[in-house]
């Protein structure tokens, strides 16, 4: 039996469900400090996977636990299609989020509250909302006994925000048989909408922006070597002191912007809209017409390093031998390589790049009937809407799904105010996601499922 049009009480449930468990996911703290000391983990992933096993368990589905390690839970569901021959569609989430200072919030980050239509907390957009959408549509399927038309996978993962060492990475190298048959992937940052003006009809248009690409990236550290000593003697081989001018170096050097493929098809696509178009000698000029993804796509025009976190020291008056930054550098296709060497010269002959983990970049077809699918599935729901390709400029899961040949794209379908500065809520303070756009987002990826 395919999939059939639900009925109002369906949707509506649907529609609810993606909300409370959004809300739910949200209240379970489920933070990961990016460290490899399982005394920091806590306890928050195995809870928020329990809380997820258990609604899968309720509608009659025995879904597949992974533990990578303790703490660290993968959940995985298979719903067979009606053509097993067609490759799979993986929908994936992760359980994790990175950590909130609750003295910078409005609110509490893990209360789920609702204010002004918005429901506010950590994971609000990365990802606990897609999450709850994906326990919602699939406890849907679930109970009307509808087969999609294809295999869809449901992946849950754990530590994505840490590269997914102990999360998809993990699973990829220890159990690839989960996504036999699987040739596409669907997941965050991406299906949200910006809001421009029709050359046309002198109207705003929705647009929503399909993330088929994503930067490279490298996690790393700068480590300054030099001569320990008494803080009373002069120093010339302070490691602080040649830490602290590779560090400026590196800030002060500007990356020259390049045109990638996927943010010519967005400049383009933007441009048949508005019929404003873009200069090819100042890319940054057109930034503004992206709303709510200006920051994911300037992040896209370049190269970019930044460091995050400083370690040196262990007494006041003690110069010490060796001093670290933590680094996070983001690279374009085929850029890797090239972007070391320039750090390595840069940070001076002192001073080490190390590269700890390494995302590839990706770049997936922006022309397939996977895309043709979403476009129907948010036409459907938002007639008169323009869909458009992006890169971008952080990475997902789907790095690591296609060490297994799947192609991956960021769909998290969201209808968003006009207004919504969206891209600076990722990782932000007062995180926050519009109770209607989950809702939206639920039914466009039922539409999703049935069409694809």
């Amino acid at each position: 039996m395919s999939i059939a049009e639900p009925t109002a009480d369906e949707l509506t449930t649907l529609q609810d469900e993606a909300v409370r468990f959004t809300r739910e996911l949200i209240r379970i703290d489920t933070t990961n400090f990016g460290t490899g000391d399982p005394a920091t983990w806590g306890k928050g992933e195995t809870e928020a996977a329990e809380h997820a096993v258990a609604l899968l368990r309720e509608v009659g589905l025995e879904p597949v636990v992974h533990e990578s390690a303790p703490g660290r839970p993968n959940i995985f569901v298979r719903l067979p299609g009606e053509d097993r021959k067609r490759g799979g569609l993986v929908i994936h989430g992760h359980l994790d989020v990175v950590p909130a200072n609750a003295e910078d919030w409005s609110v509490d980050p893990f209360a789920a509250e609702i204010h002004d239509g918005m429901i506010y907390g950590r994971g609000a957009v990365d990802m606990k909302d897609m999450v709850g959408m994906m326990l919602a549509l699939v406890r849907h399927l679930a109970r009307t006994g509808q087969q999609p038309p294809r295999d869809l996978v449901f992946a849950f993962f754990a530590d994505e925000e840490a590269g997914g060492v102990y999360g998809s990475r993990w699973v990829v190298a220890h159990h690839p048989e989960l996504f036999e048959g699987c040739t596409e992937s669907i997941s965050e940052v991406g299906g949200y909408s910006i809001t421009l003006p029709e050359k046309a009809s002198g109207e705003d248009v929705r647009a929503y922006l399909v993330q088929t690409a994503e930067k490279g990236l490298a996690w790393g550290r700068l480590r300054a070597t030099g001569r320990a000593g008494h803080g009373s003697v002069p120093n010339d081989e302070n490691p602080i002191v040649r830490l602290a001018r590779a560090i400026v170096a590196i800030d002060e050097h500007e990356f020259p912007d390049e045109m990638t493929a996927a943010v010519q098809a967005l400049y383009d696509g933007v441009t048949e809209i508005t019929g404003v178009g873009w200069d090819e000698e100042d890319l940054r000029a057109f930034l503004p017409m992206m709303g709510g993804a200006r920051q994911f796509v300037s992040g896209t025009l370049a190269d970019t390093t930044n460091v995050t976190m400083l370690d040196a020291g262990y007494k006041g008056n003690v110069v010490p031998q060796v001093a670290e930054a933590s680094i996070d550098c983001r690279f374009l296709p085929g850029h890797q390589d090239s972007l070391k060497q320039l750090l390595e010269e840069l940070a001076g002959e002192h001073v080490e790049v190390i590269f700890d983990h390494v995302g590839i970049s990706l770049d997936a077809p922006r022309q397939s009937p996977l895309i043709d699918a979403m476009t129907r599935s948010l036409e459907a729901e938002d007639p008169g809407c323009r869909v458009l390709p992006y890169c971008l400029s952080a990475g997902t899961d789907n790095k690591q799904l296609k060490e297994l040949g799947i192609d991956g794209y960021g769909f998290t379908p969201l209808q968003l105010p006009a207004d919504l500065d969206f891209a600076p809520l990722f990782h932000g303070v007062d995180e926050r996601v519009p109770v209607d756009a989950v809702r939206f987002g639920a039914r466009v990826l039922l539409r999703l499922v049935r069409e694809s």
